[in-house]
């Protein structure tokens, strides 16, 4: 048994928990989280290199070597598409229902799906920062990625979600998640 390794465990469901306890619009949930491990921590990290030679985005490729050298990733997603029912419009849309009827009928597909109820984005953000300050409470190095999130929802690790974000957790002498380097 690795002491440090059983410890990731114990805080990337920590953070599970922190996610989904954080406060979410009208009282209703639509986080979903997953730890990801092993040989699907490696599936992550290639999919991020994937996705990275498809977009020309320097940003995939760097991360996907943090995943590599991560000992756990914490995938947090939302679904977007469950409207809180205000109509305030952030989405872009005047009401909820024009929202429904644009993602029925062209929904925009890129690195994340669309559109979104930007309360539900909200949620996503305070619990994706709950989760990170308990990997921080616990002394556990990490960084949010939103690069490790696109990977997971390509690989459908987080169904029915349309935006997410990763949190790899590391336990090392330095922080792994610093003063990285693009890849070349």
């Amino acid at each position: 048994m690795d002491p440090e390794q059983d410890a990731m465990m114990i805080i990337a469901s920590l953070m599970a928990v922190s996610a989904r306890t954080a406060p979410k619009g009208k009282g209703v949930d639509t986080i979903i989280t997953r730890i990801v491990k092993g040989d699907d921590l490696s599936r992550l990290a290639d999919e991020m290199i994937t996705i990275g030679n498809k977009t020309s985005l320097p940003p995939f490729p760097r991360d996907a070597q943090n995943i590599r050298d991560s000992s756990v990733c914490v995938l947090i997603g939302c679904r977007g598409f469950e409207d809180v029912g205000l109509n305030c419009g952030g989405c872009g849309y005047k009401t909820c229902k024009e929202m429904h009827q644009k993602m029925n009928v062209d929904p925009v597909q890129s690195l994340f799906t669309g559109p979104n109820c930007v309360i539900r984005m909200a949620d996503l953000g305070i619990a994706v920062g709950s989760a990170a300050k308990t990997a921080q409470i616990h002394n556990a190095d990490n960084r949010i990625l939103f690069t490790a999130g696109v990977a997971g929802l390509s690989l459908n690790m987080l169904p029915d979600c349309t935006c997410a974000y990763g949190i790899p957790l590391s336990v090392t002498g330095k922080n792994i998640f610093f003063d990285r380097r693009p890849v070349q």
